[in-house]
Formats: structure tokens, C-alpha cells, sequence
């Protein structure tokens, strides 16, 4: 189970992390002090339009923070209820879910086409698959 919980570890950073480019944008599109004074003046109706890669991020991250209490979920119950015997294949699973997870964030990012699906069912797949641990 060491697998699994490093990889939620992983994971839970890379949510964190994961806000990062698109508050980078709106620090450079809003300007350092409109951006420390909170919000400019008409938001939310008028607001500077952030580039499209910063959008598409701001959604990667908002994926991921839903995501994340299934994952979450699915390790602790399925390590809990599993035991040692799972425990391997709950850390493999774990492990293909982060570079899913990952790899969703990269495609979704740079707009990259046809992947952003696939690569989120297969962090999707993920999930199940652990959850059916307790049950093999």
C-alpha cells in the first residue's frame, strides 16, 4: 500500500499545483497591483480576458479538484478493506491514475485535440479499478 499512498500524495500536490499557471496569467494580464488588490474594478461582469491556454488550465484544475474525492476514496476504502494481498495492484492502479492525471493537465493545457478524453478515461478506469479491489 506504500504505492497507493505515495501516489495519492502525488496527486493531492499536483491539485495543488495545479492552479499555478492560470493565477500566473491573471497576475500578467491583470497587472501585480490589480492583482493584490483582490479583484478589478467591475468584476466579475468586466474582467481582462485571460488567454485561452490559462482558461483551459483553470479547467484542468477545477477536473481535478472533482476527481480527487473518488481517488481519495477509493484508495483509503479499497486499502482498508483489501488488505496486503490488493495492496500492489491498488499501488499500480494509483500510479497510472497520477500520470493519467498528469499526462490531462499537459494535453488539456496546450489544447492539444482528440487526447484530453482517452487520457481522462483512463485516469477514470483508474479509479474503478481500485474500487473493485475488495471485491476480486
Amino acid at each position: 500500500m506504500e504505492t497507493a499512498y505515495f501516489y495519492l500524495v502525488l496527486s493531492g500536490a499536483l491539485t495543488v499545483l495545479l492552479w499555478t499557471p492560470y493565477i500566473v496569467a491573471r497576475l500578467f494580464v491583470w497587472g501585480p497591483l490589480t492583482f493584490l488588490h483582490n479583484y478589478p474594478a467591475g468584476f466579475p461582469v468586466e474582467q481582462p480576458a485571460p488567454p485561452l491556454w490559462a482558461e483551459r488550465c483553470q479547467r484542468a484544475h477545477l477536473n481535478m479538484v472533482e476527481t480527487m474525492p473518488a481517488f481519495i476514496a477509493v484508495v483509503l476504502g479499497a486499502g482498508a478493506l483489501a488488505g496486503d494481498s490488493a495492496g500492489a495492484v491498488i499501488g499500480l492502479w494509483a500510479q497510472v491514475f497520477f500520470f493519467a492525471r498528469l499526462t490531462h493537465a499537459v494535453v488539456y493545457g496546450l489544447g492539444v485535440p482528440v487526447l484530453r478524453t482517452p487520457v481522462y478515461l483512463v485516469s477514470w478506469l483508474a479509479i474503478l479499478m481500485i474500487a473493485a479491489q475488495p471485491l476480486l
